[in-house]
C-alpha cells in the first residue's frame, strides 16, 4: 500500500490544531480578497513557502485570486511545484503516497496525472524528496480551504531546465488544471537592497523572462522558470497580487525574506 504522508512542519510553518488553522486560513484569505479583484481563467499562481506568521497573507493573496475559480468548479486537478529544499534531486520527483495528510485532513495525490507523466525521463517516482519538504506541505491548507474535493499532483522540481517543467505542463493540461508554483524570493539581505533585489525579479516576472532569474533571486527558480516558459509560449499573463518580506510581515528587518504573489490569466 503507498500509504498516506503525514505532515511535517505542522506546528511549525502553521499551527498544528485543525481548528486553530482553519481560523488562520479563512481569516487570510478574507482579508487578501479584499485587494484582489475577481479573476477569471487563471491558469497559475505563484505564492511563497515560508511559515505562516511570515508569507502566510502573501500567499493567501495568491489563492485569493482563485475564488472565482473555486465557486464555479473550474478546477478539475491541480498541480503543485516546488523545489527541493531537504536533499538534491535531480529532474521531478512525484510521490508514491496516494495522499498528503494536513491537519484539516488527507488531500488525495492524482494518480491518474501521475501514471501520465511517470514515462517522462525527467519525472521519477520517490517519496523522499516529499517526506519532510515543507514547500508543498505549507499550500495544502489553502488547497484543502478553497478546493476539497479536488486531487492534487505534488512535485518537488529538482535540476531540471524550462523546457523539461514545460512538457509535464503541457502533459497534465486538460483545460481544467491549475498549477500552483510555490517560491520565495531572495533570502536574508537587508531590507532595502533585498527590496530592490525583489524588485528586479518581480519585473522579469512579469516580462516572463525566464532566461534571466536565478536560484539567488528565487529559491523556487525551476518550477517558476518553467512556468514562465509555458506561460510565455501560451499567451498567459501574470498579475502581480502582493509584494512585502519577512520586515514587513514578523521578521527581522536586517535579514529578510523575500516574498511575491503572481496570479497568470489565459
Amino acid at each position: 500500500m503507498p500509504g498516506i504522508r503525514p505532515p511535517a512542519v505542522a506546528g511549525m510553518f502553521y499551527p498544528a490544531d485543525a481548528d486553530e488553522l482553519s481560523r488562520w486560513v479563512r481569516t487570510m484569505l478574507v482579508e487578501a480578497e479584499q485587494d484582489v479583484p475577481p479573476m477569471q481563467n487563471v491558469k497559475a499562481i505563484i505564492a511563497p513557502h515560508a511559515g505562516y506568521v511570515y508569507s502566510g497573507p502573501i500567499a493567501a493573496h495568491a489563492f485569493a485570486a482563485l475564488k472565482e475559480a473555486a465557486k464555479r468548479g473550474d478546477v478539475h486537478r491541480i498541480v503543485l511545484m516546488g523545489p527541493a529544499h531537504t536533499m538534491p534531486v535531480i529532474g521531478i520527483a512525484a510521490p508514491a503516497w496516494d495522499g498528503f495528510a494536513t491537519p484539516l485532513g488527507v488531500v488525495p495525490v492524482d494518480t491518474e496525472a501521475r501514471a501520465r507523466i511517470a514515462a517522462l525521463p525527467q519525472v521519477h517516482v520517490d517519496n523522499a524528496p516529499h517526506a519532510r519538504e515543507h514547500a508543498l506541505e505549507v499550500e495544502l491548507p489553502f488547497i484543502q480551504t478553497l478546493f476539497p474535493d479536488v486531487p492534487v499532483l505534488p512535485l518537488v522540481v529538482g535540476e531540471t531546465t524550462p523546457e523539461e517543467v514545460a512538457e509535464v505542463m503541457e502533459a497534465l493540461d486538460d483545460g481544467h488544471t491549475l498549477f500552483i508554483i510555490s517560491s520565495d524570493l531572495s533570502h536574508y539581505e537587508p531590507y532595502e537592497r533585498a527590496r530592490m533585489h525583489d524588485s528586479i525579479t518581480a519585473k522579469r516576472i512579469e516580462a516572463l523572462d525566464y532566461a534571466h532569474i536565478g536560484p539567488h533571486d528565487a529559491c523556487g527558480v525551476r518550477p517558476l522558470s518553467g512556468l514562465l516558459y509555458e506561460a510565455r509560449k501560451r499567451g498567459w499573463r501574470p498579475v502581480l497580487l502582493d509584494f512585502r518580506n519577512s520586515g514587513d510581515t514578523a521578521g527581522d528587518k536586517s535579514r529578510v525574506v523575500g516574498y511575491g504573489a503572481w496570479a497568470f490569466a489565459a
